[in-house]
């Protein structure tokens, strides 16, 4: 019969316990990660134990990577004042400008609030490519719920990155990341009065537009692609659409006195 442990000298066990400190957790909580007994995780990473490849698959899978590095490269040696993983890192954000766009699905939204600065969130997430987009810097948000409908819940929404306020125009659809709100999927309006506001405004009209400060605001992306399932755009009447536009009409005219 055929064991499936590795038979030649490998870089795993010693990995392991790399990436292990990588995210801070302990033994107890990796292992549980992984499926297996604490003390088991201990043998792989004191590598009196070599470990088995249903645990590889699941740290690979976990880390992004292939079996191969898993296996052949030492993470905790450095090369030019660099560790594997961050030279890894640094290559994957130099091809950014490229079109690769990081996919932040709704189960995530709460996390990004908080890792949407840290290299080590981001590089968790799934990438994509669009051929269509030119160079910039790309983010795709899952939305959930009906304020923006016709675009309906789950759809996917491409955005490039804002860097400057004044960037924003005026009943463009943006995502905005705050430190109140989260992910959340708007039109936006820059307002002088009040002072440093913006008005966020729902497609569809029974929700009520409101008024954040922009200093709680993180990020702002620039809607560019929308992404949804075939055949689930919501077909408005005629006397709908009216009545939607007459309504939005209304909004804005009653922001605009309320500014002036």
């Amino acid at each position: 019969m055929h064991s499936n442990k590795i038979l030649y000298m490998s870089y795993a066990g010693k990995n392991l316990r790399y990436l292990r400190k990588l995210k801070n957790l302990t033994q107890e909580e990796f292992a549980n990660k992984l499926n297996i007994k604490r003390s088991l995780l201990g043998a792989y990473e004191e590598e009196r134990a070599e470990p088995k490849l249903e645990v590889l698959e699941v740290v690979a899978t976990e880390f992004k990577l292939s079996l191969d590095e898993l296996l052949l490269k030492d993470f905790s040696q450095e090369n030019s004042s660099e560790n594997y993983l961050e030279h890894r890192r640094k290559l994957k954000s130099s091809v950014s400008s490229n079109g690769i766009i990081h996919f932040v699905p709704f189960k995530a939204a709460a996390g990004y609030l908080n890792g949407y600065a840290d290299p080590d969130f981001l590089d968790e997430l799934n990438t994509f490519t669009l051929p269509m987009l030119t160079s910039g810097e790309y983010r795709a948000f899952e939305i959930v719920g009906d304020s923006m409908m016709p675009t309906p819940s789950g759809s996917v929404i491409v955005g490039e990155k804002v860097e400057r306020m004044e960037e924003v125009k005026n009943t463009n659809t943006y995502v905005l990341l705050s430190k109140h709100d989260g992910i959340v999927y708007k039109r936006l309006l820059r307002n002088i009065k009040p002072k440093n506001t913006l008005t966020l405004i729902s497609d569809n009209p029974i929700y009520e537009p409101y008024n954040i400060n922009t200093e709680d605001v993180l990020e702002v992306w620039k809607a560019v692609y929308i992404l949804q399932k075939a055949n689930t755009v919501q077909r408005w009447e005629l006397n709908q659409l009216a009545g939607i536009v007459n309504n939005l009409q209304e909004q804005v005219s009653s922001l605009n006195k309320k500014l002036n």
